[in-house]
């Protein structure tokens, strides 16, 4: 084969990259395209902290394959006609890219399948961003799962971890002469300088995704298992978004721990273990999306599309949107999103809860904001997640679970770090209120000079009040959907 186009998406790494891996070892010359398309996303552009993250990533991979001799052409359009055009400037005979899961994306890409076949220019794809092929599962009676432990057991019988693949040493053979734009011209940074929250926080591109997968190894890993619910330890990955922006493959950060936790009477095994089932929770994310696309803004559980939702309270909402509910460990997690653009999960899961329970709104609108607010903004795990914590999704918490966030706190966040760490109003306080603070005396708010209803919020509701709530909606909903 002569020449072949390469078309980067979610996959903006030159390492274990099926795509450009047997393009490369196939064909005589390459084509590297990046096509900024995001009208073609259907309901679910990127949202803000994504295209920042997007501008910093592909001017990492822009260097990268620059470094190797190549060149990334940019382009901006409608996806088809700029590969049509590529095809007829340069003869290209074949396109290689990495399968997409998004319903938007993944009909796009069907289509563009069809017209290449029918001018006689190949189009294969590989699954470079999952373990395992969304419908290589199947229960035993042929149907997709919805249930996560036995979708894991069938996952870990199925998968065989084998070695990633190995970036090219050189691209001399890159097309040097293809017009492209700047990365500039996509303008994907904001004209308000808003991130520098982000820019303290992380640095995307493939070597700062193997190098976050080296830290979390070498001085996390090991209490992983026991401590990564703790909010204010740093014993998570953070790898969400170089997984979602392919600067690392799944089977990358897969093959790495295994190895680690290989044999399995190693100490670190039940870590290894608890964090590969996170992976395989990803996987189970995006085999529910590629089943049932209707999920991106649809609840599997269809009953719940008439579940009544709060319609309007937009001064609620703003208050859950920028940390001020007065309930810290919420108003905490809100205000680590807007900075980092991220959030820690159990916390993730405590303001979901909050949101859709005790505030009574649709996953829809905390889904909403999550997208454009979070750099590892992913529609499956997007969708699926806040789902779950709405009782309205696959293997879904029940509804009658609502997380408490005055327990939840002084339980993972017992002395109040996490909260003092993005609620500086509140460092003073004794740690005694510090998850209850309108019930520190009026004596003691005087001393420490922070004056609840003034500098920082009463509750918006009364928690026990709103639970109950809750649970009453809930059960009218059932007994109205009983008879339906």
């Amino acid at each position: 084969m002569d020449t072949a186009i390469v078309w980067f998406r979610q996959d903006l790494r030159l390492a274990d990259n099926p795509a450009l891996y047997h393009a490369a070892k196939s064909s005589r010359q390459l084509i590297l395209v990046y096509i900024h398309s995001p009208q073609e996303h259907g309901k679910w552009p990127p949202g803000a902290a994504s295209r920042w993250w997007l501008h910093h990533s592909l001017s990492d991979l822009q260097s990268r394959i620059k470094q190797l001799g190549g060149r990334l052409v940019v382009r901006q359009g409608d996806s088809q006609q700029l590969l049509l055009q590529l095809i007829a400037q340069t003869g290209a005979s074949a396109v290689y890219a990495n399968y997409l899961y998004e319903p938007a994306l993944a009909k796009r890409d069907d289509a563009i399948h069809t017209v290449l076949q029918n001018i006689g220019v190949s189009f294969h794809r590989y699954h470079g961003s999952l373990l395992l092929a969304p419908e290589a599962l199947q229960t035993g009676s042929g149907t997709p799962f919805k249930v996560f432990t036995p979708y894991w057991k069938k996952h870990q019988q199925l998968y065989s971890p084998d070695k990633p693949l190995s970036a090219p040493k050189n691209l001399h053979n890159c097309e040097t002469s293809v017009d492209s734009t700047s990365i500039a011209q996509l303008q994907l940074l904001p004209t308000i300088n808003w991130y520098q929250g982000l820019e303290q926080h992380w640095r995307p591109g493939e070597q700062h995704a193997l190098k976050t997968l080296k830290r979390f190894t070498q001085s996390a890993l090991d209490g992983y298992k026991e401590r990564r619910d703790n909010p204010y330890e740093r014993y998570t990955s953070a790898l969400s978004p170089y997984l979602h922006f392919g600067e690392i493959s799944p089977k990358q950060a897969y093959w790495h721990i295994n190895h680690l936790a290989d044999p399995p009477a190693h100490n670190r095994y039940a870590s290894a273990e608890t964090f590969i089932k996170e992976l395989i929770w990803r996987e189970f994310a995006y085999h529910i999306l590629h089943h049932f696309p209707h999920t991106s803004d649809q609840p599997l559980d269809k009953r719940f599309q008439d579940f009544p939702y709060i319609k309007s309270n937009k001064k609620l909402l703003r208050a859950w949107q920028t940390g001020s509910t007065g309930y810290p460990l919420v108003d905490a997690g809100m205000r680590e999103l807007w900075h980092c653009g991220w959030m820690h999960n159990r916390v993730r899961m405590i303001v979901a809860s909050f949101l859709t329970k005790n505030c009574l709104m649709s996953w829809k609108q905390g889904a909403q904001w999550f997208w454009d607010t979070l750099v590892d903004a992913d529609l499956a795990a997007n969708s699926f997640n806040w789902q779950w914590c709405a009782g309205c999704g696959a293997d879904a918490a029940p509804y009658f679970r609502i997380f408490n966030p005055v327990t939840q706190s002084q339980k993972f966040d017992p002395d109040g770090e996490y909260i003092k760490t993005w609620l500086p109003e509140l460092r003073s306080l004794p740690d005694l209120y510090i998850h209850e603070p309108w019930k520190t005396p009026n004596n003691i708010q005087t001393e420490t000079n922070v004056i609840i209803g003034k500098d920082y919020p009463l509750p918006v509701f009364d928690l026990k009040q709103s639970r109950q709530r809750a649970l009453d909606s809930y059960q009218q909903f059932v007994k109205t959907s009983a008879k339906k």
